[in-house]
Order: structure tokens, then sequence, then C-alpha cells
């Protein structure tokens, strides 16, 4: 079995209120769970309107697999407009850890 997480550090276009930040992360939440079968989450910055992170996880049985699955989540989230990718953190756990 193998695991595989990325955090996303994303910064919001124009976004002046929480209300607004929710209604651009909350589709980016959805399109992952539903394109990929992924469990993801706003896991940080949930207090600023411009700012937010977002976690998510994988499991498979196939390492191959898993680093397809994380490259093509990575690709989607960078390809939003609304959203600048300021940077992420890829983390793999294979039988040994």
């Amino acid at each position: 079995m193998y695991v595989g997480t990325l955090s996303f550090d994303l910064l919001l276009g124009d976004v002046r209120s929480l209300k607004e930040k929710r209604s651009v992360v909350r589709p980016i939440v959805a399109e992952l769970q539903r394109k990929f079968a992924v469990s993801v989450a706003e896991t940080g910055d949930q207090d600023l309107h411009r700012r937010t992170e977002i976690g998510l996880a994988v499991v498979s049985g196939d390492w191959t697999h898993l680093t397809d699955v994380l490259d093509r989540c990575e690709r989607m989230v960078a390809g939003h407009p609304e959203v600048e990718l300021l940077s992420v953190r890829r983390r793999l756990y294979g039988h040994e850890d």
C-alpha cells in the first residue's frame, strides 16, 4: 500500500471576503474529489480571505498510479486562473515507512 499527500499554498485573486473565498475554494475541492477520487479539504489559512491551504491524500496499491494521480491533481489546481499556486508540498509513503 502506498499513500501520497499534496499540500497546496494558494493565493486567491480578487477576493474581498471569506464568502467570496468559499465560492472559489469549494469548486476546486469538489472538482478534485469528483475527477480523481481523492480525500481533499481546506486545511489552513481559513481565517484569511486571500490565502488558503488545500490538502489531499491518495491511497493506492501501485506506486506509478499514485504518482500519476498526484501529478494530475497538481496540474489541475495550477491550471485554475482564479488562484496562484505559491507552493506544493508532496509526501509519499511506502511499505517501509
